[in-house]
């Protein structure tokens, strides 16, 4: 990978906005070179432009599952912009809980990564919810491109280190210790959530119903301009009318192109 010619680089951007929006420019060249790097020596590949090839030619699908798996990336952490989540319980609940009628709280946590901010939204649910919570679907669809990610989020394990930011009583409540080290989320919070893979550049997004919160964070600031509206379009399209969409800190939406209402920053709803 010493040497990648401009033209093979330019194709392989190409297919990786193609397949995930990802919009790779000219100086994220050495970071596909190392995260590439062994693949390419244990796969024998003579250039990129060799194992690009290859990708497009296997017919299982596999090898574009892992070269999207080693180009995506997915760093989160509990409470990650944690005045999100204050928002979504103290002022998002109780504003959309009176209103649905049917007990059907619908949340798509949108490139959920490895569980954290879906498994953070259910126990902020359950504490809102207490005992009505009985009486309530407030089951949360989770979903990523990354089959290795979500295969880490269905497990629930975390480390110590990764669950310090949590309250102590969600440690309590919400965790059971595996061993000195590590502790796993209780049943309970862990079938409070829905993981599918799914990628947003898909044309169709196969969702029978709306949703009442989206949260699709951090994701939108690999897209260019016009990648990032024609997901905001399909979004606000999903979103139920007074319902909201959660965006990352680093990321905005246009607000003379979107039809969502700003809230604060990096929120917004659908009025």
């Amino acid at each position: 990978m010493a040497g990648i010619a401009e033209k093979e680089f330019k194709q392989f951007a190409e297919y990786i906005k193609a397949s995930c929006g990802i919009n790779l420019k000219a100086e994220k060249q050495s970071m596909v070179a190392g995260r590439l790097n062994n693949i390419l020596l244990n796969g024998k590949f003579k250039s990129l432009s060799d194992y690009l090839n290859y990708v497009l030619s296997d017919r299982t699908g596999q090898a574009a599952v892992t070269l999207l798996d080693k180009i995506t990336t997915n760093h989160t952490f509990f409470m990650r912009e944690a005045d999100h989540f204050f928002y979504f319980r103290d002022k998002a609940l109780p504003f959309l809980a009176p209103a649905i009628k049917d007990k059907d709280l619908r949340i798509w946590s949108a490139a959920c990564s490895s569980g954290e901010e879906p498994y953070t939204l259910a126990m902020l649910i359950d504490e809102f919810f207490g005992k009505e919570k009985l009486l309530w679907d407030t089951k949360i669809l989770a979903t990523d491109i990354s089959s290795n990610v979500l295969e880490i989020a269905r497990k629930g394990v975390y480390s110590r280190e990764r669950i310090s930011a949590l309250p102590s009583s969600w440690k309590l409540n919400y965790f059971k210790e595996l061993d000195y080290e590590n502790f796993v989320l209780t049943e309970k919070v862990r079938n409070e959530v829905i993981y599918r893979k799914f990628n947003l550049m898909d044309s169709v997004f196969p969702f029978k119903r709306k949703f009442h919160v989206i949260f699709c964070r951090n994701v939108m600031i690999y897209f260019d301009s016009k990648t990032k509206n024609e997901l905001v379009e399909k979004l606000y399209e999903l979103t139920e009318y007074g319902g909201y969409l959660f965006i990352g800190h680093s990321e905005s939406l246009n607000r003379d192109l979107t039809p969502y209402r700003y809230i604060m920053p990096a929120v917004y709803r659908k009025e």
